[in-house]
């Protein structure tokens, strides 16, 4: 896990936003040796896991926005 995938700045980085990947308060799932049985999921952590996966999309969807943009050709009529 890298540190943007729990904290992210909003779009004028005035004030950290929490961008619901992560919430500490649910995370009980500190496992010992001894526990020999899977977790189960619960449909509440499985929409967690949807949420999450649909933030990492957009999030890739607008870094391969910002990436074509500075990757593209430039144009004959803007060169400085």
């Amino acid at each position: 896990m890298i540190l943007r995938e729990f904290l992210y700045f909003d779009r004028k980085q005035s004030k950290l936003s929490d961008d619901n990947r992560y919430l500490s308060h649910n995370d009980t799932s500190v496992l010992k040796q001894s526990d020999l049985r899977k977790t189960r999921l619960t449909l509440g952590m499985i929409n967690d896991i949807r949420k999450a996966s649909e933030a990492h999309d957009q999030e890739r969807k607008e870094e391969l926005i910002m990436i074509r943009k500075m990757y593209a050709t430039p144009q004959e009529g803007t060169a400085a």
